[in-house]
């Protein structure tokens, strides 16, 4: 009986050694060696400290920032484990929001939102992706018209010209990935640290 076994345990050690160890190994060597930033996190850095990754999503609330998507990501209640607490842009606990278009929060949470944007501009329509949560919760991005949107209000908190922050803007669009692939999307907090730089100046 020993004989008929010895062969799958023998072929279960080295292909878990293979597959569990080498396989891994040598994957995290090459993305390290050919990608060092993306297999860092791709990690955006000022002055050795660190502010945050281009692949996920922050919170901005100060009308001085361009904001992102809305996040439904979720965290244990501190004060009931037994329950769940906003908390934009959690990581830990990617996910929707699983409300569907019959919800009435849901229409609630997006009328709300619509007003509040329209009062914050009530010349332009709001642009979708500024009330709509994204499947992860954890979207960098938002869309050149969401962030043109948002220029008056930005404009007015920094005191600054209205057609330097659409250059802004348009500086900090990326466009399709070869020309096909994806949206133009603008990474939210490369263009919050490329205000700060422009502020500065």
């Amino acid at each position: 009986m020993l004989r008929e076994i010895r062969p799958a345990i023998v072929l279960l050690l080295v292909f878990t050694a293979i597959t569990g160890l080498a396989y891994p190994l040598a994957m995290t060597g090459i993305a390290g060696a050919v990608f060092p930033a993306q297999a860092q996190g791709s990690l955006i850095e000022k002055d050795g400290k660190v502010l945050g990754s281009v692949l996920i999503g922050q919170e901005f609330k100060e009308d001085k920032y361009f904001h992102g998507r809305p996040s439904a990501t979720l965290a244990p209640d501190p004060n009931d484990s037994t329950k769940t607490v906003s908390a934009p842009y959690n990581a830990a606990n990617s996910g929707g929001s699983n409300l569907g278009p019959t919800s009435k929060a849901l229409a609630d949470r997006l009328k709300e939102d619509v007003d509040r944007l329209k009062a914050e501009n009530p010349n332009a329509a709001v642009p979708a992706d500024l009330v709509t949560t994204s499947a992860s919760g954890l979207d960098p991005d938002i869309s050149p018209e969401a962030a043109e949107f948002q220029v008056p209000r930005v404009a007015k908190a920094r005191n600054m010209p209205e057609d330097q922050l659409k250059q802004l803007v348009a500086s900090s669009t990326q466009g399709r990935w070869l020309g096909l692939l994806g949206e133009s999307r603008v990474n939210v907090l490369a263009l919050n640290l490329a205000l700060d730089r422009a502020s500065a100046k």
